[in-house]
Order: structure tokens, then sequence, then C-alpha cells
């Protein structure tokens, strides 16, 4: 067992994804045997939204930032833009060393402007969510069994605090990778920033059609009903990696239209054939 050094963690932004933080760790057997004081701030929250937080496990609500920042880990849990200008504040207010982490969905510029401060930074990604935003549609188990990507280095997650956060993730059933911020950005504009373009795209391309589809046009557009709100931030701080990702997919559907129009159908046949075998192995694996 790692040294118990995380005593107290404050909550940035409790929505969705910082909401179900706060109600996993709360629930989990180390964080109740070391006591852990749990604060929180969200700048949308009104008194009947401050009374349901504490109700899902939050101790504290917090408005006065050097209370709130007074913590052995901070975790922001804001969109991606505002989490980066909340280093700057933390770097103006926080007295003493504390390691802070994020939930945002790319990684690469927090990570590069927590080391421009000097924070002790560790990025962590939860592999879920819902469809729903808010913490009304948070849940203690929503992490369970999910991957959680580490992004440090070495030194950094040989830390005691650092092993303690280790620690906290894996008694709440989170399987954890750890890879550098350019590794996960990459990765994400691949598996997820892709398929949530491409539905944006296709749903559109098909508007004048839509009252004729079906459910498996439902089912593959279903990411259309993102909002825009939630994925500036995530397009604007890896477009490098989402625009190379669409132009090299615009390149395997040129190919496959080629295929099509001149009739190769064995290779259109090898496509369909290797997707089946990818998808039995997802489908194997999220059963798990």
């Amino acid at each position: 067992m790692q040294t118990a050094c995380i005593n107290s963690i404050s909550i940035i932004g409790l929505g969705l994804i910082g909401a179900s933080v706060l109600r996993a760790l709360k629930k989990s057997p180390v964080a109740s045997k070391q006591r852990i004081l749990f604060k929180g701030y969200d700048p949308s929250f009104d008194d009947q939204d401050i009374d349901h937080i504490k109700e899902l496990g939050l101790d504290r609500f917090e408005t006065d930032k050097k209370s709130l920042y007074e913590a052995d880990l901070i975790i922001l849990a804001a969109p991606v833009e505002t989490n980066i200008s909340l280093l700057d504040e933390i770097s103006r207010t926080v007295q003493r060393p504390t390691l802070v982490s994020d939930v945002s969905s790319t990684k690469a510029a927090i990570a590069r402007r927590a080391g421009e401060l000097g924070i002790d930074f560790i990025g962590m990604h939860p592999i879920a969510g819902k469809e729903q935003q808010g913490y009304h549609a948070s849940h203690e188990e929503l992490f369970s069994g999910k991957t959680v990507v580490l992004c440090a280095d070495e030194e950094t997650l040989s830390r005691p605090d650092a092993g303690n956060l280790q620690e906290l993730l894996q008694s709440i059933k989170c399987r954890i990778v750890v890879m550098t911020p350019e590794e996960h950005d990459k990765i994400v504009a691949t598996v997820s920033h892709l398929p949530q373009l491409l539905s944006t795209a296709l749903i559109n391309h098909c508007e004048h059609d839509i009252d004729i589809s079906g459910p498996g046009f439902s089912t593959l557009t279903r990411l259309a009903g993102s909002s825009w709100d939630i994925w500036k931030d995530i397009v604007v701080t890896n477009r490098e990696n989402i625009a190379s990702e669409l132009e090299s997919f615009s390149r395997e559907l040129e190919q496959i239209a080629d295929e099509i129009r001149t009739n190769r159908m064995s290779k259109v046949r090898i496509r369909f054939e290797k997707a089946n075998t990818l998808h039995e192995n997802l489908t194997e694996k999220s059963s798990k």
C-alpha cells in the first residue's frame, strides 16, 4: 500500500465527469480509510444544486479560491481551455506543494502550460462518459472497469501523492494506462475525435433523407447529438491531430469508392471480413 498522503481533494467543475469522480472516490475504501475531505466548486451552481451535490458526497462547496485550492490534490473538471486558464490561478494562489490533475479530453496543451508554470501535474483521462450532461447524470460506477489514462513522467508518477492517486483509482476498479500527453492526443484523435466529427458530417450530409433512415443510421449518428460547447475546446486543443486523421480517413473513403466504382468486390469483401473480426474483438472486450 502506498503512503496515505492525500487528505483533501478539491474538484473544480461538478458536471457529469467531475461529479462522477466525486461519487466514485467518496465510496472508495481507500478514501474512507484515509478520511479524505472532498471540496468542490462549480460556477453554474445555485443553492439547490449545492444541496444536491452535498447529498452526493461533497463535504464542502467552496467559493473562496484560497480555501478551494488548499488541498493535497486538485482535480480540474471544467472544459479544456477553462482548465488551462485555471492553472494560472492555481499557480498564483497555492502556497504549498500540491498535486494537480484534470479530466480533460486532450492533454498536450494543458501539460505544456502546467510545465511552464512549474505545477506538479498529472494529466488524467477517464475513458468513460454518457450522452447526458450535468451532475444529475453522474454515477459512482461510471469508471468501474474503465481505462484511465495518466499522462506524466516517471519522476512525477513515483511521488508518494501520485502513488496514492493511483491507489485511489485502482480502488474504484479503474484500469490505469500511462502514456505521454502527445501519445494520448494522437490516439484519442483516432478513436474518439474522428468518430465524433464523422458522425456530425454524416448526418449533415444526409439531412434531406433522414425521414426515411433506419435504426442503423440512428446508431451511426448517435454522436451527432454531442454539444459544440463541449467539443469546441477539444477541437481547438487537438486540431492538428484531428485534421490529420480526417485527411487520412478521407483517403480511405476515396479508395473504397474507387474499389466499388471499378467493381473490385474482392477488395470490398476483405474490408468487410476484417471489420467483422475487429468488431467481434471489440464486442468481446466491452463485455468483460
